[in-house]
């Protein structure tokens, strides 16, 4: 069997099997798996390779592009803003960002982008990854647009430009660009391993994201005027670009963080702890209350399946990914079933990063193995 390494306590067991298992079929590559139990790393492991040639352990410090899993980061950055008295989610984003209310979007609140609702899911296409990675060119583009729905009216998942738009909010509240502010105020603070872009000095520690199969989605078959056609082809993304210098180098805070399991459980416990983890506080319960403030429930108009946002995460509903835990919970996870799990009700936060990817967008088998393990063991 696989060799499995990092520790874990006797009664998650079934959790080391089942990664040594997926590593012995190929199902993984490489990965990590964190847990955190009301304040107590309870398991933190990894195992497998971090190349596809096989030539390269996966290592503890191994980190990996987590795509959007970088989404819990950047609005935990948001709601740190919040915390702080520099942003008030329900103020109208222009308030902020005076440029960003062209075209009909005056009307558009912070807990909007916070929550998929904005209208702005995507760039007008014909649009490149190229130019996203330019992000204060490709902000303002998305300042100049118009919504392709009426804000507030219904989610439609802002696959890769949220960061574009949250990140702006917080550089123009904090004086600090996305990825500073999260380096500074978030990982830094708290001993979290994970940057969003990734430092030239850690390129040779990263495993490459192993592409999925092409996406379950025949856009063809769908209105092109529609949010996900629009926001598939604005812009169209090869999951390789993901292993290129221009995008290690640049701030995406939809999908270029670069972490693993333990750093991104690190930093969202804060969640699961009540606003506090290693000594550091950073949000009060008023602020994590925001959260749970339901924004929308219904068939998401760019992954079409049935999504429950509040504001910065995803709420828990039992359609879509029904092994996400019920009550006071919310979590979000990556492009090939990354996945981080804030469980407010037991003082839970589940990590697992991988790099290769398996099909879909939202979660896998590969992750509901682990997180049924470990909710068994509990």
């Amino acid at each position: 069997m696989s060799a499995v390494h990092g520790e874990s306590d006797a009664r998650f067991a079934a959790v080391r099997e089942a990664l040594a298992e997926r590593l012995d079929s190929g199902e993984e590559l490489g990965a990590s798996i964190a847990v955190d139990l009301d304040g107590r790393p309870v398991v933190d492991i990894w195992g497998g390779w971090a190349d596809a040639a096989m030539t390269r352990p996966w290592e503890r410090d191994t980190i990996v592009n987590v795509w959007s899993t970088t989404k819990t980061v950047t609005n935990l950055a948001a709601l740190v803003c919040v915390e702080r008295g520099l942003l008030d989610p329900y103020e109208k984003v222009a308030t902020y960002w005076p440029e960003f209310a062209a075209n009909g979007k005056d009307a558009v609140e912070v807990r909007h982008f916070l929550s998929h609702t904005s209208g702005v899911s995507g760039w007008e296409a014909p649009y490149t990854t190229e130019q996203m990675l330019d992000t204060p060119s490709a902000t303002a583009a998305l300042a100049r647009q118009a919504p392709w729905w009426t804000p507030g009216s219904a989610s439609g998942y802002h696959a890769l430009n949220q960061g574009h738009l949250v990140g702006e909010v917080v550089r123009r509240v904090s004086g600090k660009t996305l990825s500073r502010f999260v380096a500074e105020e978030i990982a830094g603070p708290l001993g979290a391993d994970f940057q969003i872009g990734a430092a030239e000095k850690d390129w040779p520690r990263i495993a490459p994201v192993i592409a999925p199969p092409p996406l379950p989605i025949d856009l063809g078959a769908v209105d092109p005027d529609s949010p996900m056609v629009k926001t598939f082809t604005g812009p169209p993304v090869d999951a390789n670009a993901a292993n290129t210098d221009a995008w290690r180098r640049s701030e995406v805070g939809a999908a270029n963080g670069h972490g693993n399991a333990r750093s991104v459980a690190t930093m969202l416990r804060v969640l699961s702890l009540g606003g506090a983890a290693g000594g550091v506080r950073l949000l009060s319960p008023e602020t994590i209350d925001v959260i749970f403030d339901e924004q929308s429930h219904g068939v998401d108009l760019v992954l079409g399946v049935s999504l429950r946002f509040g504001i910065g995460y995803a709420l828990p509903e039992t359609e879509t990914l029904p092994y996400a835990p019920q009550g006071r919970a919310c979590y979000w996870g990556g492009w090939g079933g990354s996945v981080i799990i804030m469980d407010l009700d037991r003082r839970l936060t589940i990590s697992y990063m991988m790099n290769k990817m398996a099909p879909g967008i939202i979660g896998s088998d590969r992750s509901e193995a682990y997180v049924d393990a470990i909710y068994s063991a509990l």
